[in-house]
């Protein structure tokens, strides 16, 4: 009983050891945020701003006019972008799993195999694509390429595959249609799921750079992590660490904000996927 004890309390301390090194790095940006520039540059490794001061983000939001325009492109991309993706991949997910039609195997195993392709193999013929139809320096640039996710139509289609089939014929019975099964039954129990697929799709869409980076050319249109990078060298290449380090800070909120939310459902569908 002594060892185990013992191993255990070894467990947990090398856990908070973890846990803080993993931490710390976000609470000095978070304590940098309302510091000044000198003070950041200027050495230490102390939480406790001296001098604390909002002046970063009045800078942000208030002087600089393309920032926030920046937060706003950088959640509607990620907000249209999800919605498309949870659907299409949702409804592929429960064609592949659930409807029988000619081809639906060879599909699946199509999509298995795309699935090892590399995405940088695809960035030139993407470009191409997109530069013939006209999408160029446009959103579309960004929610086409991005529309549906193979990964997430095989995450889904396991998913469907555990379900009842009596409650799909339940459902047929009382008269509902396959459409009418899909959006009342079936998506309604996948909740887990959905909200797992949710978060790490929004999360690619809000953290997205490579695609804003090579289709996006006027600076108004530029999401947010594309901005932060150009604002780096906004002043004759000297890096303004104060308003860069508060920009990160502003681009981690909507991410925590939405796990907090989905967190419940997000853990189910992690919990049931581990199960599988």
């Amino acid at each position: 009983m002594k060892r185990k004890a013992r191993s255990r309390t070894l467990m947990y301390v090398i856990l908070v050891i973890y846990a803080l090194v993993t931490l710390y790095p976000f609470l000095w940006t978070l304590s940098a945020s309302f510091k000044n520039y000198a003070e950041i540059t200027g050495g230490g490794f102390g939480l406790i701003p001296k001098a604390p001061t909002l002046a970063n983000y009045i800078e942000l939001f208030l002087v600089d006019l393309l920032f926030p325009r920046w937060v706003m492109n950088s959640f509607f991309i990620a907000t249209i972008g999800t919605v498309i993706n949870v659907v299409l991949n949702s409804m592929a997910g429960y064609s592949l799993a659930r409807v029988t039609f000619r081809g639906r195997d060879a599909i699946f195993y199509a999509l298995l195999a795309a699935m090892t392709i590399p995405g940088q193999v695809l960035l030139i013929p993407n470009y191409m694509l997109i530069h013939r139809l006209g999408l160029l320096d446009s959103y579309g640039s960004i929610l086409l390429p991005g529309a549906v996710n193979i990964s997430y139509i095989f995450f889904m289609r396991q998913y469907f595959m555990n379900f009842s089939k009596d409650v799909e014929e339940a459902a047929s019975i009382d008269g509902l249609s396959r459409y009418g099964t899909f959006f009342r039954i079936s998506i309604p129990l996948a909740k887990p799921a959905i909200a797992t697929q949710a978060t790490f799709v929004f999360l690619s869409f809000w953290n997205e750079f490579t695609r804003p980076m090579l289709y996006l050319k006027r600076e108004i249109l530029f999401t947010l992590p594309l901005g932060i990078q150009r604002s780096q060298s906004k002043y004759a290449g000297i890096t303004q660490w104060n308003e860069v380090l508060t920009a990160s800070i502003v681009s981690i909120i909507p991410i925590l904000l939405i796990y907090i939310v989905l967190n419940r459902y997000f853990m189910q569908g992690v919990r049931m996927e581990g199960e599988k």
